[in-house]
């Protein structure tokens, strides 16, 4: 039995009409669930409480979630706010009109990250899935990327401070680099965070460069993967077993934490990865078999893709690998030829070459 974390005013996350990231997915998803999947014995869902200022302070300064919760307070109610808005957020955050109540709805996501670490380390669960979680943009005093509150860091600094953790696995599967979260993690030793994205030259945020590895004590601990455009399930396989899977052996963390949703599929629409859908229950799978290693605890954080046609049926996917449920799965949209084979192969192959070469003075498995 595994745990899913979704409220209804989820929906509240939106940043309204003209703006690529739309409420919608937290209807499609849920609904796309109960169709295929139900409740019964394979997942039971709960619902978390939004966080307060003083939870936030642990991954926030003050003055950007005052500025934050009153802004977009304001913008929803259609009032005009202090033009300080790009001194806290990037252009990506602005609502071009009237939008939800979007800060509340952050504080949701928040409460799902903490939530979803108590119900595992008070051993109610080994596998929760937070439905609209991994906002990984966001930093300590700067929101973007549709990214208001970061719950993947909140997630690890949570677990530092309330259970005493030590060793913490970040996996970011999303197309996009993590930068906010690679931030918050770029000198602590205790978090392994690995990112796998599209290479940063080709797509937003333009960092998470295979040379970025960390600083000071966390030198090391952080490992980009920058995939080439139009990576498939080939090149995901590769960097998995010959990258992920050893150096996380090596490393023994005590929960893994991942996030992503569908932005790598071939069809999204502002990336240019080349995942299937199969791709996706892949990594499912591998985080699966990742978490034996911490006693099968694991935290996915489910909220990214762009496109309303293949995300319910790849987010199911990812959770139907996690928890090694027999789903039947299609792909929504016909497999053009350039993805039917992983055309791109011997590019990933020279990025993990170079991933190796920087990190091999750090870790025993890549001399």
């Amino acid at each position: 039995m595994i745990a899913i974390l979704y409220r209804q005013e989820l929906k509240e996350y939106d940043f309204g009409p003209g703006h690529p990231f739309r409420s919608d997915r937290y209807e499609i998803f849920p609904k796309f669930l109960k169709e295929n999947l139900p409740e019964d014995k394979n997942y039971q869902v709960l619902t978390a409480e939004p966080v307060t200022d003083k939870d936030l302070v642990l991954i926030c300064q003050k003055d950007y979630i005052d500025f934050t919760r009153d802004y977009f307070k304001a913008r929803n109610l259609g009032q005009d706010f202090n033009n300080r808005f790009y001194q806290y957020h990037s252009v990506d955050n602005f609502p071009p009109v009237r939008p939800g109540r979007l800060e509340e709805a952050a504080r949701i996501i928040i409460g799902q990250a903490k939530l979803a670490c108590d119900l595992i380390q008070q051993k109610k669960f080994r596998k929760v899935i937070s439905l609209g979680g991994g906002m990984h943009h966001a930093k300590l005093n700067y929101g973007e990327g549709f990214c208001l509150y970061n719950d993947v860091a909140f997630a690890a600094k949570y677990l530092f401070k309330e259970y005493k953790l030590e060793r913490i696995l970040i996996l970011d599967t999303d197309a996009h680099a993590g930068d906010g979260t690679m931030e918050y993690f770029y000198q602590e030793p205790k978090v392994l965070f690995i990112d796998l994205h599209q290479d940063p030259r080709t797509l937003y945020p333009e960092t998470g460069f295979a040379n970025q590895i960390g600083q000071g004590q966390g030198k090391g601990y952080t490992i980009n993967v920058p995939l080439p455009m139009f990576a498939g399930n080939d090149s995901y396989k590769l960097v998995f077993e010959e990258i992920v899977e050893p150096v996380v052996k090596e490393f023994q963390p005590q929960i893994i934490i991942r996030n992503g949703g569908s932005d790598p599929h071939f069809a999204d629409e502002l990336t240019q990865l080349g995942l299937t859908i199969e791709g996706f229950r892949m990594i499912g799978k591998k985080i699966k078999k990742l978490a034996e290693i911490c006693d099968g605890r694991a935290i996915d954080m489910i909220g990214s893709g762009y496109n309303k046609k293949v995300l319910p049926h790849s987010w199911l996917a990812l959770i139907s690998g996690l928890t090694d449920l027999k789903i039947k799965l299609k792909e929504p949209i016909p497999i053009p030829q350039r993805f039917k084979k992983d055309f791109v192969l011997e590019e990933t192959k020279k990025v993990v070459k170079e991933v190796k070469n920087n990190l091999k003075y750090y870790w025993q498995c890549f001399r």
